[in-house]
């Protein structure tokens, strides 16, 4: 009797046993499968539409017409990166201020914008890449030295800064400042408030704060000082008012000449080339290159789709589709940036704001 009991306990603790097995293995296999279902749930992060914004230093259409590609190609590099866009949507602005607007505002993700249009509008937007461009052939301190009628070239080395050019037309005072510059005279101010100016908006860094910050060094003076300065809505519209005399000086980034070189003589109506016909009176310091920067405000910016668009942008930029696109703003490639490369742009603009409020 006792060893029929004894049996009997004894198979019931091994069913006891085997039960509690088969619990923990249903468990070990149901916790198993859970990282499996997360894993299969995980994917490319789904955005909507991407903004992206551009200044108008060329005429608009032809900026969208060049920079088509480039929805393609972000919505293939971004999503290498982990994000699937929806849309990407490119607009130019009617100003540099109306992109630095639509960023603060959010309402553009994503802005190339120059260094001076982030300095400017730096509450609402943050710079992630700043723009390598191709060197050039000219890069003297001296604005005679430009002047040997031969064309400026692109370098094989890359440069992350260019210059801004006070460029003297084809019209009587354009000329008669060209020759006073190439006999090694000093300008007066007399000889730059007599001439007709075509300027840019006031945060462009080649077209409006550089030049202001030269005026300053040398003559104590700013552009808002001249008696004749009319600002121009893009650079193809003041080389025009140039090529026709309606202004004797423009100022421009320094390889703008060979961007119009053509156009010079086609379009414009020049007999002589752009070389011949024009001249540099004046040159700035070293201007650090074009950002590209992104809204404070935007919904869906954050660190990681920062870090994503930054190696996005880079990728497109080392391969020939890529380059051909952002060509159009004389961009070879894109370097990670810091808010602190800015600093010398930042005293300029603040400058500028001193020299706005005394006037």
């Amino acid at each position: 009797m006792k060893k029929s009991l004894a049996l009997l306990l004894t198979l019931v603790m091994c069913l006891g046993l085997l039960a509690g097995c088969g619990g923990n293995s249903d468990t070990q296999t149901q916790g198993e499968k859970e990282p499996d279902t997360s894993t299969e749930e995980a994917g490319p992060k789904k955005v909507d539409k991407l903004s992206v914004y551009f200044v108008p230093s060329r005429e608009p259409p032809e900026i969208i017409t060049a920079t088509e590609p480039l929805k393609q190609l972000l919505k293939d590099e971004m999503l290498n990166q982990g994000y699937d866009i929806g849309e990407v949507e490119i607009n130019v602005g009617t100003t540099y201020e109306a992109v630095g607007e639509a960023l603060s505002a959010g309402t553009a993700d994503v802005g190339l914008i120059p260094g001076g249009t982030y300095v400017l509008y730096d509450d609402g937007c943050d710079v992630i890449l700043t723009a390598t461009r191709d060197g050039l052939s000219k890069d003297f301190d001296d604005a005679k030295d430009w002047n040997d009628g031969q064309p400026t070239e692109a370098s094989d080395k890359q440069a992350v800064s260019y210059r801004a050019l006070m460029i003297a037309g084809p019209s009587e005072k354009g000329q008669e400042l060209v020759a006073k510059v190439n006999a090694g005279e000093e300008l007066t101010w007399d000889d730059l408030n007599s001439a007709n100016w075509s300027v840019m908006g006031s945060s462009s860094p080649a077209g409006y704060i550089y030049p202001s910050l030269w005026l300053q060094d040398r003559y104590g003076k700013g552009i808002t000082d001249l008696a004749n300065a009319v600002q121009s809505d893009s650079y193809a519209s003041a080389f025009a008012r140039l090529a026709s005399g309606q202004v004797d000086v423009l100022l421009t980034y320094a390889d703008a000449r060979r961007d119009y070189a053509e156009r010079w003589n086609t379009e414009f109506g020049r007999d002589g080339s752009i070389w011949e016909e024009t001249g540099v009176i004046g040159v700035t310091a070293p201007i650090y290159n074009d950002t590209v920067s992104v809204s404070k405000s935007s919904p869906i910016m954050d660190a990681d789709m920062v870090a994503a668009l930054q190696n996005a942008f880079i990728n497109i930029g080392n391969t020939p589709e890529g380059q051909e696109v952002i060509a159009i703003y004389s961009h070879k490639g894109y370097q990670k940036a810091a808010a602190s490369d800015y600093d010398n742009e930042r005293a300029a603009q603040k400058l500028i704001q001193e020299l706005s409020a005394a006037n």
